[in-house]
């Protein structure tokens, strides 16, 4: 397996050119799967953890999220950045303890939001000196990990939110952050426009269903990188509801006829079996 030191390079190597697409794992097995498809780098969702876990979104404890998150990141021979919601604290200070704890497990990346469960959108000001007291952290620990800053305004009632994560994504730029993202922005022209905003630097979009956008589509518009968010998870969770709920609600196994067959899961999972995480 690639050192992390090298995983690092490799991440930041993805970000200088290009498009590529980070689907988000939720656990070892989803982790091994999607990088055995070709993908480049994955990322962890909270929310995915979180359900794995058997945690609301968001309410996954840090110490459960870091051992998470250092599991997957063992486990894949492929860069990983780690969904870490708002780092587990508002104050900088303890905001840049944790993230040194996050870049410890290894990862190549990691994502800061500024909004928290109980603030849909942090203080501008309070915001942007969270994301310089991350790049302090990771300046400290060598500065090798990529950091992400994000924005949630879009999922706020803000009256102008393209304007406003405009701004928001621009000054954590100037603050430090290595790549930017405001999931929510979801028609072209509201893309094209954060992206002309943070360059040069990458900008990511999150596609969390059905789209009529396309990779080569997201590529034309100048985005560097495509996650998913949850949306692999509530895929798995939806296949799993259906066939148990028709068990339980009709005495019928139909639903068991999209079931993956397990002697191909076993063949991929074998092929990894001397390098399983610990």
């Amino acid at each position: 397996m690639p050192t992390v030191a090298e995983k690092r390079r490799t991440f930041r190597a993805l970000h200088e050119s290009g498009c590529f697409v980070m689907p988000n794992p939720w656990d070892v097995g989803s982790a091994r799967y999607l990088q055995s498809l070709g993908f480049k780098a994955l990322a962890t969702t909270s929310s995915g953890a979180g359900w794995s876990l058997g945690y609301a979104d968001g309410a996954v404890p840090i110490d459960a999220m870091l051992e998470h998150i250092r599991t997957i990141a063992a486990a894949s021979d492929v860069p990983v950045n780690a969904d870490y919601l708002a780092g587990f604290a508002v104050e900088p200070e303890q905001l840049g303890i944790n993230v040194i704890r996050c870049v410890a497990t290894g990862v190549a990346g990691l994502s800061i939001e500024d909004a928290t469960a109980d603030v849909p959108v942090l203080d501008f000001d309070l915001a942007v000196a969270r994301i310089a007291a991350a790049r302090a952290a990771i300046d400290a620990t060598g500065g090798d990990t990529l950091l992400v800053a994000r924005s949630e305004v879009f999922f706020s009632d803000h009256a102008e939110p393209l304007k406003e994560a405009i701004r928001r994504l621009k000054a954590f730029a100037a603050a430090g952050a290595d790549c930017l993202y405001a999931p929510g922005a979801a028609t072209r022209d509201d893309i094209r426009a954060l992206v002309e905003a943070v360059a040069p630097k990458p900008f990511n979009v999150l596609v969390g269903g059905p789209s009529e956008l396309t990779v080569a589509d997201l590529a034309a518009l100048g985005v560097r990188r495509i996650s998913t968010g949850g949306a692999l998870a509530r895929a798995a969770w939806g296949g799993f509801q259906a066939a148990a709920a028709e068990i339980a609600e009709k005495g019928s196994f139909a639903g068991l006829k999209n079931a993956a067959p397990g002697r191909a899961l076993n063949d991929l999972f074998a092929a990894n079996a001397g390098r399983r995480a610990k």
